[in-house]
């Protein structure tokens, strides 16, 4: 894959460009902030881009609105948003952009499976987001998650970090069929209309929970 990574930490920047390129990827550029950053992804056009959510000058959330301009003049841009903590408001606002976005913590870097998995779900058009994010998304918002079962909260939470079907099936140890069921049960009492895509439906299922109204950047109808 071909990415730019947007981080002002240095050693963390050379550490993730040493990571990625050992692993067989080209990192284009490593920029330090939001302008940067920006003109990298529009010249150098990338499969993903990785970018920490606080940048110069304030620190508080350049990364998150660099991504969302980025995408603006790149149609699609997959990226992977880097944070210390949860923050839920810009989880939100990065996913109602659309579809080919992740949201790690930083702790989640050390774990090269997990961080190399996600990428390469955020770089093919998926959903990728850490464990943590996604319970405070879902603790953040009571009703209508009172309606779920225990077991269909579990798949919720799996649905929410991307996975389909297949995955949720053998993670939670149980056929795909019954996963199905749960999925449907979900949308009936969320009042949304099941769908098979995993992609969108995890966009539904959130902006269900409070995220913003996804922005369509495509004429004409979605393709699942």
């Amino acid at each position: 894959m071909r990415i730019v990574i947007a981080e002002d930490n240095a050693l963390l920047a050379q550490g993730l460009t040493a990571l990625l390129e050992a692993l067989g990827n080209e990192v284009l550029a490593t920029t330090e902030d939001a302008e940067s950053f920006v003109a990298a992804a529009v010249t150098h056009r990338p499969d993903v881009a990785v970018v920490d959510v606080r940048l110069p000058p304030s620190f508080t959330d350049e990364g998150i609105r660099a991504a969302l301009r980025a995408r603006e003049h790149v149609h699609g841009l997959p990226i992977l948003v880097l944070s210390q903590y949860v923050e839920d408001t810009y989880a939100r606002e990065l996913l109602a952009d659309g579809t080919g976005v992740g949201y790690l913590l930083k702790d989640r870097v050390a774990r090269v499976d997990d961080f190399v998995d996600a990428l390469h779900r955020v770089a093919a058009g998926g959903t990728a987001l850490d464990p943590d994010v996604v319970r405070q998304l879902l603790a953040t918002r009571g009703n209508p998650l009172s309606r779920l079962t225990e077991r269909e909260r579990e798949v919720l939470a799996l649905m929410a970090q991307g996975y389909g079907n297949s995955e949720i099936a053998d993670r939670l140890v149980v056929t795909e069929r019954a996963v199905h069921k749960h999925v449907g049960n979900i949308f009936v009492k969320f009042d949304l209309p099941p769908e098979d895509s995993g992609d969108r439906r995890v966009l539904a299922v959130l902006t269900h929970l409070g995220a913003p109204q996804r922005r369509s950047r495509r004429p004409g109808p979605e393709a699942d």
